[in-house]
């Protein structure tokens, strides 16, 4: 009986554990609202068929979906694996290039991104604003 237990308490947990992990994804959409990718609370972003396309390592590593290092974050600047600074993100949302040249703003309340000319390119609320840069304007993930 206290195997059966076990057993029983190893399962409510295992499914548990699933149901975290696939709750706390972010859809990552298009303009028209589309579904186009997710990332988990771990970092790892899949495409809209549920395949991997990359991830984030906790020590800002941007990797594609090879597991090759494309890039680094560090206090919402953006590296490429040079070392060089590619981009940045103001606490106000907007981000830069290297050369501070503006690329488009991550409206934090909402999750709305838009290019330079204020268009919208995106949706990705509840996503941590340096990954949505990485995503939507350093384009780390289509390499």
């Amino acid at each position: 009986m206290k195997k059966f237990r076990l057993y029983i308490t190893a399962l409510v947990l295992a499914m548990a554990g699933m149901m975290a992990t696939s709750v706390s994804a972010q859809v990552l959409r298009d303009a028209d609202f589309n579904s186009i990718g997710r990332i988990n609370g771990n970092g790892v972003v899949r495409d809209a068929s549920g395949r991997s396309a990359g991830s984030f390592d906790a020590d800002g590593t941007v990797r594609n979906v090879s597991g090759t290092a494309v890039g680094l974050i560090k206090q919402l600047e953006i590296f490429d694996t040079e070392g060089n600074r590619i981009g940045y993100i103001n606490t106000d949302g907007t981000v830069r290039d290297g050369e501070s040249v503006l690329l488009g703003n991550i409206n934090i309340t909402d999750g709305k991104v838009t290019d330079a000319e204020k268009n919208t390119i995106g949706f990705a609320r509840g996503v941590r604003v340096d990954w949505i840069a990485c995503y939507y304007f350093f384009h780390f993930f289509d390499k």
